[in-house]
């Protein structure tokens, strides 16, 4: 819990020995801590060091622990200015960099080779976004599947908005349709189309990455920085994303008929069908039965008066039931 002051686990379980007892001797907090009194003798000079604990003036022989509201606060001040101060360097190294790089090209496009460079850079680029993240998303993975990626769920669960097109053929993966269920329980919002052009992810608009074809180095990818060919690259994916389906997955299960409109499971149900899976398919997804799902089919074209699915599709649209200009 302390390590982010640079206590390690046997430090500060001297410490919280010794906020707990008051005063102890060495031979005494070495049963306590299941240590030898060498190592703890070395811990209590360490803490003495960091200003945590002192032999007491007034019973020779024993330890004290300082007082956590002051000693730690001074550690945790202390730490706060390094970090500014590794920020500042940070800065500074940036400016270094740019300036000694050669103008032109170089400053709007690098070329990142091999997996691990990729794999790198792309979950970086998720990490250091603080807005929004947009990406077009095929079946096939260059480096990093959508079940590796730990860097989105980590990047949304700090608030940052994600909008992504997947093709549909990801939904036919075996952990397709889990994945983006999950990723729309973050809140996430979820389009499909029938192809994309490129995967391509997009952060806070300021910063792009384009993979490109595999060669004899492996894996590939563009990092394009602000410049007009980001936002050619933006104007690409605003132009998927218009043109895609909204996808409803989750758990909403299995509800009541409700004679004067649709409920949830009845828009999952036509928001799987319109992404191209079958009834079969749609009933394994919910956990219904397939005869649930056709019974719902016919309800919802029986709402709208559609005879056909290519009807019903158009009059769900119409309704705005699967609007492409709301939210997913």
């Amino acid at each position: 819990m302390l390590a982010a002051i640079g206590l390690d686990g046997t430090h500060e379980s001297a410490y919280r020995a010794l906020v707990s007892v008051g005063a102890a001797e060495v031979a005494d907090l070495a049963r306590s801590l299941s240590l030898a009194e060498q190592d703890t003798e070395r811990a209590l000079r360490r803490l003495e060091r960091q200003g945590l604990a002192a032999q007491s003036p007034a019973r020779p022989g024993r330890w004290v622990a300082a007082p956590p509201g002051v000693a730690l606060g001074a550690l945790l001040t202390r730490q706060r200015h390094e970090l500014e101060q590794a920020e500042l360097a940070a800065a500074l190294l940036a400016q270094e960099f740019r300036a000694a790089a050669e103008p032109g090209v170089h400053d709007l496009v690098e070329v990142v080779t091999g997996a691990s460079a990729v794999a790198q850079r792309f979950l970086q680029l998720q990490l250091g976004a603080t807005d929004e993240v947009c990406a077009l998303v095929t079946a096939r993975a260059l480096v990093v599947s959508g079940a590796e990626n730990g860097a989105e769920e980590q990047a949304a669960g700090r608030g940052v908005g994600y909008r992504v097109v997947v093709e549909r053929t990801v939904l036919d993966l075996p952990d397709g349709l889990s994945g983006l269920t999950a990723a729309l329980g973050r809140d996430e919002h979820v389009r499909v189309a029938d192809r994309v052009p490129t995967k391509l992810v997009i952060a806070d608009r300021s910063l792009a990455m384009v993979p490109l074809t595999s060669g004899a180095a492996g894996p590939a990818a563009l990092i394009i920085h602000a410049s007009g060919l980001l936002e050619l690259l933006a104007g690409l994916f605003e132009s998927v994303w218009r043109e895609a389906l909204p996808l409803r997955l989750g758990a909403a299960g299995v509800t009541e008929d409700r004679p004067d409109g649709p409920d949830a499971t009845d828009l999952e149900v036509l928001s799987l069908l319109l992404a191209g899976l079958t009834d079969a398919s749609v009933a394994k997804q919910l956990g219904v039965g397939l005869r649930t799902v056709q019974r719902r089919v016919q309800r919802l074209m029986a709402l709208t008066g559609a005879t056909t699915r290519l009807q019903l599709g158009w009059h769900a649209n119409e309704r705005g039931w699967v609007s492409r200009a709301g939210s997913v």
